[in-house]
């Protein structure tokens, strides 16, 4: 069935309600996701693909109205080692008006949780992605989309969540793979929007892109209630609805740097730890709502606390992001009220940016709530690409 502009806003708003509502995918693993013993020569290659499937509702009553592949792609790990990573392509079956060649977005996917079955690439064939109508919204425009399921979310290995680096080549080297499919441009214009985790995603993304894949006609990037401190956000989700999302970092980095976080926890922290690693979002929120991470700790300090310090102090410290300058214009994106990722947090990235001599434009929205945030920014989003590849200039706030 195909979409139409109209019917994105009920949309959007029916999908957000699943954030709290909606149970999380369970799904067997598949022989897709399990790598070869050997991988491509360069990242971005291509390694399988398979025809998949899009359903932005979890009733599989609107199916979107293009083609969707399945890839498995070569990118590397915090090490510079090559592994495999999957994801999802959509292109849309009309064939593409506008000027140029049809224009691919990198979609960085917000917080999933770190069990395979949490795969974006599974919850879209399932209709259980919650920014599905976001994706669609794309779609609509007559952009091509790929989102990567970054590293170790749905392959083998724990996903290496907030872990600054991997996240960004991750993007990136999705959106060169799905130029490698032959229903796309392999030199077109490409951008890359995400919002969350995902705005970190773009975020990464956009500062690694001139050096990492200079060869990316890349016009824009934009990134929403981006934790670009992770010091900040962690005080900040302590004892809060949200606190799994805690424990999703402390798993991330632990498998990026090959530390041992359970040293630090007590029996109820390891527990806790174990588990939230073969959970999703849908799970994990209810589960460990509230809770304070103090009860988790060895010694009763609060996670943040054990962040502050070796050998964590300088692994949060290599996550922060506004160190280096974007090469293309950016759009920050970030909600007054937001309860999951501080508005200061977003608002210092910004000037980070800006004092580097990036073209950033800051725009804020009053929506209640993380989510709420979500809803008021991707239309500014929208608006943003379309601007980008029109090839409009961006007017910056700095």
């Amino acid at each position: 069935m195909p979409l139409n502009r109209k019917r994105l806003g009920p949309l959007v708003l029916a999908v957000s309600a699943l954030i709290v509502a909606a149970p999380a995918v369970a799904t067997a693993q598949e022989d897709f996701y399990q790598p070869p013993a050997t991988l491509p020569a360069h990242n971005g290659d291509l390694v399988r693909t398979q025809p998949s499937e899009f359903f932005v509702d979890p009733a599989k009553l609107i199916r979107v109205d293009g083609t969707v592949t399945r890839i498995m792609y070569r990118s590397s790990d915090r090490t510079g080692a090559a592994i495999a990573v999957t994801g999802t392509v959509i292109t849309p079956r009309r064939a593409w008006t506008g000027a140029g060649v049809r224009p691919v977005v990198g979609y960085a996917a917000g917080t999933q949780g770190l069990g395979d079955q949490c795969a974006p690439s599974r919850q879209l064939a399932a209709g259980m992605e919650y920014e599905g109508p976001f994706v669609a919204g794309l779609l609509a425009r007559g952009w091509a989309v790929v989102l990567t399921d970054y590293q170790g979310l749905g392959t083998p290995g724990v996903h290496t969540y907030m872990s600054r680096v991997v996240q960004g080549t991750a993007v990136l080297d999705s959106i060169r793979a799905a130029q490698k499919l032959p229903e796309l441009p392999d030199r077109g214009p490409v951008a890359v929007v995400g919002y969350s985790q995902g705005g970190g995603a773009a975020a990464s993304a956009a500062e690694l892109a001139g050096t990492y894949a200079p060869e990316l006609d890349l016009r824009g990037v934009s990134a929403g209630a981006v934790p670009a401190d992770l010091a900040d956000v962690g005080t900040t989700l302590d004892g809060s609805l949200y606190v799994a999302f805690v424990g999703y970092a402390v798993a991330g980095l632990e498998a990026s740097y090959g530390i041992d976080a359970a040293s630090y926890l007590n029996d109820k922290g390891k527990r806790f730890l174990t588990d939230i690693k073969g959970q999703c979002l849908f799970e994990s929120i209810p589960r460990y709502a509230f809770a304070k991470t103090a009860g988790f700790t060895r010694d009763g300090r609060p996670i943040a606390a054990l962040l502050g310090e070796e050998p964590f102090r300088t692994i949060v410290a290599e996550q922060l992001l506004g160190q280096r300058k974007p090469a293309v214009p950016v759009l920050v994106t970030h909600s007054l009220l937001d309860d999951v990722i501080p508005y200061a947090t977003g608002r210092a990235l910004a000037r980070r940016w800006c004092g580097l001599g990036a073209n950033v434009r800051f725009a804020t929205n009053v929506a209640p709530t993380h989510v709420g945030g979500a809803v008021a920014a991707y239309p500014e989003a929208y608006g943003f690409l379309e601007a980008r590849f029109a090839g409009r200039a961006q007017k910056s706030t700095c």
